[in-house]
């Protein structure tokens, strides 16, 4: 499991003209299931997703296809995750971790 943190390095008019193409992109991704959780930084310096199932490498290569990133807007850093407790709510993500 990896936190996704990104960091804007921009200005929020080129943010919010680019966001139409970043939101299906994410979009696509909870499709394919590798994110589960994703949203904005406050205050609005950045964002982050929670993304499961995949490696660093498989990772890396799908945040190089972020429209912000291609477009120069923003830098991703990755933390991976080692979880060793969750929630019973959580029970069928827990293979996913």
């Amino acid at each position: 499991m990896f936190m996704v943190t990104s960091s804007y390095a921009a200005p929020a008019e080129a943010i919010a003209a680019a966001l139409p193409a970043h939101r299906a992109w994410v979009g696509a991704l909870y499709d394919r299931g590798v994110f589960i959780l994703s949203g904005r930084l406050k205050p609005a310096t950045g964002g982050f997703m929670l993304a499961v199932g995949v490696s660093r490498a498989e990772l890396e290569a799908i945040l190089a296809s972020d429209p912000f990133r291609l477009a120069g807007l923003l830098t991703h850093t990755i933390t991976e995750l080692e979880p060793t407790r969750h929630a019973p709510e959580l029970d069928a993500w827990k293979e996913r971790f």
